[in-house]
């Protein structure tokens, strides 16, 4: 280590000239790199792997190319968007934040960081990451790769999601964050946490703050950070869809409540049990209920079996014209958004039928 330069200097000086060389400079995102573009990669980005994300961003970008254009659609093109990318409040956040920027940001992405702050889905991280990529504004951010980095290099014990370890964590990553090239530094300490210090088999021996690292000196890669005690079993859930199709090739879709699982979305009406799912059936749409193949699918907090339905009907029941419903056929899909497991039984449903 450098004897002018504090422990902190060092990190940042060092993570600098590491990015220059080995960092990621070619994401869409980092092309033309506005606000809002930073804004929408960094709220996909939360939870979801930088290749999945591509793909979203860009066709995100064709369709919105800037907030006014964003604010301006429904929530379903929003949604439909997203299909697939998960965690859909993360979509609902990003509608609403661009209708705030068009009413009182007069279209504008704020650059001021309380304002920015104060947008559905933006918390104190995301606000400093912003301003930092796309305004050079020294802003210290703590995502989950952060905190990674720096309860690693610094030797912090505890779970980093705890307040006082929290406190501890942004204090560091103030103490961290450059007064000049901050935005090199920001997209740096991203790019470490994401392809080197990775939550399991850390690339130690290609890492440039290395030599520093206090969970590397002690043999702590693996401890630190300390991980939070968790079930040893997840809450399992099952449901039953009914897949009511009709001869065109459309299946009846009903708009989720806002709150809940897949709030907002589109899907095929659900039961608890198989036989809720019948007397269904059997009000509403006749015919003989055949079972299809299960799927399994994976929340945050609890793994979801789903039980699939298809039921043909003949013609429309006057049951199915109320509002929030519609008959969706995947050859010529409507603009709304769909739970990814929803999606994968359309698509089996269409290739099958």
């Amino acid at each position: 280590m450098h004897a002018t330069l504090t422990p902190a200097e060092h990190f940042s000086t060092s993570l600098v000239a590491w990015h220059a060389t080995h960092g990621r400079h070619d994401l869409p995102w980092q092309r033309d790199r506005t606000p809002y573009r930073v804004w929408v990669s960094e709220i996909m980005l939360q939870q979801t792997q930088v290749a999945t994300v591509i793909g979203y961003f860009q066709r995100f970008m064709a369709c919105f190319a800037d907030p006014a254009a964003l604010a301006a659609a429904s929530v379903d093109e929003v949604l439909h968007l997203w299909t697939g990318l998960g965690y859909y409040a993360r979509g609902r956040n990003l509608h609403r934040a661009a209708i705030r920027i068009r009413d009182e940001f007069g279209g504008v992405f704020p650059t001021r960081f309380a304002d920015v702050e104060s947008l559905p889905g933006i918390g104190r991280s995301t606000a400093g990451a912003i301003l930092a990529l796309s305004h050079g504004q020294r802003f210290a951010i703590l995502d989950g790769n952060v905190r990674r980095v720096l309860s690693r290099w610094f030797g912090i014990n505890g779970d980093p999601m705890d307040r006082a370890t929290t406190v501890l964590l942004w204090s560091r990553a103030e103490e961290c964050t450059p007064h000049d090239q901050v935005d090199t530094y920001t997209q740096a300490i991203m790019d470490l946490g994401a392809t080197v210090c990775t939550r399991r088999n850390p690339g130690c021996s290609v890492c440039p703050v290395a030599d520093a690292c206090v969970a590397r000196r002690t043999g702590r890669q693996h401890e630190l950070p300390t991980r939070r005690a968790t079930r040893s079993v997840r809450p399992a859930r099952h449901t039953h869809m009914v897949l009511a199709l009709r001869p065109d090739g459309s299946v009846f879709l009903r708009q989720r409540p806002p709150a809940g699982i897949w709030g907002g979305l589109w899907a095929a009406p659900a039961f608890d049990s198989a036989e809720e799912a019948r007397v269904y059936v059997d009000r509403n749409l006749g015919g003989e209920p055949v079972e299809l193949p299960g799927m399994q699918h994976a929340f945050t907090h609890f793994d979801l079996t789903i039980t699939p339905w298809l039921v043909r009907c003949p013609g429309l029941s006057a049951v199915m014209d109320a509002p929030g419903s519609l008959w969706y056929n995947a050859r010529q899909p409507a603009s709304v958004g769909l739970p990814a497991p929803m999606k994968s039984l359309l698509e089996r449903i269409d290739k099958e039928s």
